[in-house]
């Protein structure tokens, strides 16, 4: 089977789970609502909460992956995509941690040269996803997907 496919039907089986999962505690928010008494009514409520915060995490979640794949797709197409191949990686098949900081550098003065483009950008995120640093990763891929969103209007 494709190693994508497979991750794609993971995925859609997690969030199936997470459906039956935010139905269950919303059921049960309703039995605890529907007791009457005080504390059951609150702790139903504060039961009820869960799900639709779920959902918007799961939702918000999705959102970013099919963003994140169209960029890498089309960065691909266009050429530029991070070739790593070349690079010396660890036992564990991690990009050595050097080797990783002289991509990023290289990434960054690409950047700084050319910084209203949205390649340059998801360059820069994969580059700190390489280095290790997968916070400023999805704070740069998120400046790339709304570089990428205002080009294409």
């Amino acid at each position: 089977m494709n190693p994508a496919l497979r991750v794609q039907l993971l995925i859609g089986f997690m969030c199936a789970a997470l459906v039956v999962y935010f139905v269950l505690l919303g059921r049960t928010g309703i039995t605890l609502i529907g007791s009457g008494t005080p504390v059951a009514i609150a702790l139903g409520i504060g039961v009820l909460i869960l799900p639709v915060v779920g959902a918007w995490a799961m939702v918000a979640t999705l959102r970013a992956g099919f963003a994140h794949q169209r960029l890498a797709r089309l960065a691909v197409e266009s050429g530029m995509e991070l070739d790593v191949s070349a690079l010396p990686r660890n036992r564990s098949g991690r990009i050595d941690r050097d080797a990783a900081d002289v991509l990023f550098d290289t990434v960054r003065a690409e950047l700084e040269a050319d910084p209203d483009n949205w390649q340059r950008w998801y360059r820069l995120a994969r580059a700190y996803d390489y280095a290790g640093d997968r916070g400023r990763a999805r704070e740069t891929m998120r400046k790339a997907v709304v570089l990428q969103t205002e080009q294409n209007r």
